[in-house]
């Protein structure tokens, strides 16, 4: 089943001109299987900080935030979590027809 899926992340590093390079790139790997999520980058230069704010919405099969949490946690690399300072899901189960759940 599908559900409305909305996540947002924060990635910072040092300045290396490369995380929103490998940001993306994870990403395409990570949801490759998820055809129909697309995410938007911002990049950021703050305090001597590289800054990547990542926005990714669409539809997944995934019924919950722990589901996400439980797939990133399987999948993605040391790297991902050393640069990532922090994350908000949101997911919206459909039931039946076109009417999200909890809405």
């Amino acid at each position: 089943m599908a559900s409305e899926t909305y996540l947002d992340f924060c990635f910072i590093q040092e300045p290396t001109g490369t995380l929103t390079e490998f940001v993306n790139r994870n990403f395409q790997e990570l949801f490759k299987f998820e055809r129909r999520l697309h995410w938007h980058l911002e990049k950021k230069m703050e305090h001597g900080a590289e800054i990547v704010v990542a926005e990714v919405k669409g539809m997944s099969r995934w019924a919950s935030s722990e589901d996400i949490v439980e797939f990133l946690e399987a999948h993605a690399e040391d790297q991902f979590w050393k640069t990532l300072q922090g994350y908000q899901f949101k997911v919206y189960p459909v039931s039946k027809g076109c009417i999200p759940n909890g809405r």
